[in-house]
């Protein structure tokens, strides 16, 4: 009710991934991704590549992680807690790399971007230059490369038997690769061991 109310601004709107995600935590912080200015760089405004949060009424802003480069989704697993989000890789390294990625996002890490690419790879340009601290923190999961994943939804309540510990993950699909790839959701499921297993959920988009 009542009038719009601005709480956070100033949030730059360049180059590419202009888009900004929200979404309220169990802790009752408002979380905010917001994607890199480019396809690979030092940014220039660190609040870029980054998952920030804040409280309700924008008092308190942060930056909670980093090196992200597109987390458009993320959600937090019902039965423990944990915030989980979806990354775009960097393009421009050929068909079949970098994997993008699934992260488990803790306060304070470094997810990689730019000087990383997947599972603790230098990247071509900018690994050369990484300043050493904090450490990158290795992907949870990694999907096909270029596949895109965006929008991620732990599955609540009434989950079908085989999904209790399950989230869907929505893939755009590829735009740079040779033969297209993704555009699809896929199921992941935690299993006991804590490892992720991806399969297809829904599929025929191409």
């Amino acid at each position: 009710t009542g009038p719009y109310e601005h709480i956070l601004t100033g949030l730059t709107t360049d180059g590419f991934h202009q888009t900004k995600t929200i979404a309220f935590g169990p802790d009752g912080w408002l979380y905010l991704a917001q994607g890199s200015s480019c396809n690979v760089c030092i940014e220039k405004d660190p609040r870029r590549a980054t998952m920030m949060r804040m409280r309700a009424d924008g008092t308190g802003a942060e930056i909670f992680a980093t090196g992200l480069r597109n987390s458009v989704g993320f959600d937090w697993a019902p039965w423990n807690g944990t915030l989980y989000a979806t990354d775009n890789g960097r393009d421009l390294l050929g068909d079949d790399f970098p994997p993008d990625e699934l992260n488990r996002i803790e306060q304070g890490r470094f997810y990689g971007w730019p000087y990383f690419n997947g599972f603790g790879v230098p990247d071509p340009d900018f690994g050369g230059q990484f300043p050493g601290d904090p450490p990158p923190v290795d992907p949870a999961h990694g999907f096909r490369p270029h596949n895109a994943p965006l929008g991620i939804h732990f599955l609540r309540n009434a989950t079908p038997h085989g999904y209790e510990r399950a989230a869907l993950v929505a893939l755009h699909g590829s735009w740079n690769r040779r033969t297209p790839d993704g555009y699809k959701v896929v199921a992941l499921r935690w299993r006991d061991d804590g490892t992720l297993e991806e399969s297809d959920f829904l599929t025929g988009f191409l």
